[in-house]
């Protein structure tokens, strides 16, 4: 093979792939989707509006000072921080300020004011309270019922802005615990006492490597089923991608013209490198942009109870190699369909031989998110097909012994280079029929001829 007309091929297909708009469009368009889903919601719920404005009528005069002190800096506070204790064992600085910030923003977006409905019905205090809405006094009523310890009890909350789901469910979950409180106060029960005996147990799931000494956790279910899909999606894109583009020229009968300066065999291992560079270029940017927007968001999301595993530099390292493994394999049989079919349409009815065995290997993901140790997933792991999915999403959960990783590489070379030479051999002849797809005899004489 002449290595110069070989990358001449690689170029030319990087730049036909690389240098279009809809390649540029769909590469740069999900780092900015997710920087835009992501800052911009922040941004938006980070700009403080107008406080609400409550009125309370409270006959029993219990409720209302057990809401309000709920909804006090200190109380919002202390939740906060119960809930990012899961993911946070000590707060820094910079994540003590956020969490009083946000405790601060939370509490200033209420303004209580009793109302006092003595010797009137509730429906001549409903009506008035209601007056004051449509004034604009305030902006929402609570009404509390006389029998608030009854399970009958019915809460009346009327208000403007029904639709800002954060201020109701934060006010909804302060009432919640006034009324508890207050009933336990009422049954002659100590609140903290009770809260001592409700605290949950310290449990803490560890990991241990196959030396039986502890491991930090890698990661969870979900971060293991992204990476799996986005393997998947990838191989199945730029797999019709390498279909479409022989089956293209094989139509408009360029390829007797590329046959001419070049071998089909450099011909077919440029269009391979070229759309496998390119996929690879798409996909480092997909995954920088990522890491990059984890790095920034980290804070935020342990400050919501959100865990996200350390990404190891060699993890990413066998990411990009199974990556690539998974590529040749698929776009070898994409490409030897392609040469095979007359038609894109045809070449799509094909297809899903191959994107039946992607589908496998994604399914097998499942079994490794389970239980990455288990011989299934030993075998799925190293098994052509299967490996480039299975292998990166088990390293993610749980790093096998380095032997079974290149034992996979190894396995799936072999694999490449197998497909790679039938590919080659169908290539050679199929590229320059016309007309009429080819049978399985004729598939099989062409590759026993030397």
């Amino acid at each position: 093979m002449k290595f110069n007309k070989f990358f001449a091929v690689v170029r030319h297909e990087y730049k036909k792939i690389v240098l279009r708009w809809a390649f540029l469009i769909g590469t740069f368009l999900l780092p900015v989707m997710v920087g835009v889903f992501t800052f911009v919601p922040a941004l938006i719920f980070s700009i403080q509006g107008e406080p609400t404005r409550i009125a309370i009528y409270d006959p029993t005069g219990k409720i209302s000072s057990r809401l309000k002190q709920n909804l006090s800096a200190e109380k919002m506070e202390e939740r906060a921080r119960k809930a990012a204790a899961d993911s946070i064992k000590e707060l820094n600085p910079s994540q003590e300020e956020r969490l009083r910030n946000n405790t601060r923003q939370f509490q200033d977006n209420f303004q209580f004011s009793d109302f006092d409905g003595t010797g009137k019905s509730i429906e001549e205090i409903r009506k008035e309270l209601s007056a004051k809405v449509g004034a604009k006094e305030i902006d929402a009523f609570l009404i509390v019922p006389e029998d608030f310890g009854t399970e009958n009890a019915k809460f009346e909350f009327f208000s403007r802005n029904s639709g800002d789901m954060i201020l109701n469910s934060t006010f909804e979950d302060a009432l919640n615990s006034a009324i508890r409180s207050q009933r336990l106060a009422d049954a002659n029960i100590n609140e903290d006492l009770l809260k001592k005996f409700d605290k949950k147990v310290d449990f803490e799931v560890k990991k241990l490597d196959e030396t039986g000494a502890e491991k930090e956790d890698a990661g969870g279910f979900f971060a293991g089923f992204v990476i799996a899909l986005l393997i998947y999606i990838t191989l199945a894109v730029y797999g019709q991608l390498i279909l479409s583009a022989v089956v293209e020229e094989k139509e408009t009968k360029v390829a007797e013209v590329l046959f001419s300066s070049a071998s089909p065999f450099e011909l077919m291992m440029g269009k391979l490198f070229g759309v496998g560079l390119a996929g690879l270029t798409q996909l480092g940017i997909w995954v920088g942009s990522i890491l990059i927007c984890l790095g920034i968001l980290l804070p935020q999301l342990a400050m919501l109870g959100v865990t996200i595993p350390a990404i190891s530099p060699v993890w990413v390292f066998y990411f990009f190699i199974f990556f690539l493994l998974g590529f040749f394999t698929y776009a070898s049989i994409f490409a030897l369909i392609g040469a095979m079919v007359p038609s894109v349409q045809e070449g799509g009815q094909f297809a899903f031989l191959p994107i039946m065995l992607m589908l496998a290997g994604f399914y097998f993901c499942f079994a490794i998110l389970r239980n990455p140790n288990s011989t299934l997933s030993f075998w799925a792991s190293i098994a052509p097909f299967t490996a480039p999915m299975a292998m990166t999403v088990r390293i993610f959960m749980e790093t096998p012994p380095f032997w079974q990783i290149l034992l996979a590489i190894l396995i799936n070379s072999v694999a490449i280079a197998c497909l790679v030479w039938v590919s080659a051999r169908v290539y050679r002849v199929g590229m320059l029929m016309y007309g009429k797809r080819a049978t399985i005899p004729e598939v099989w004489k062409w590759i026993r001829q030397s």
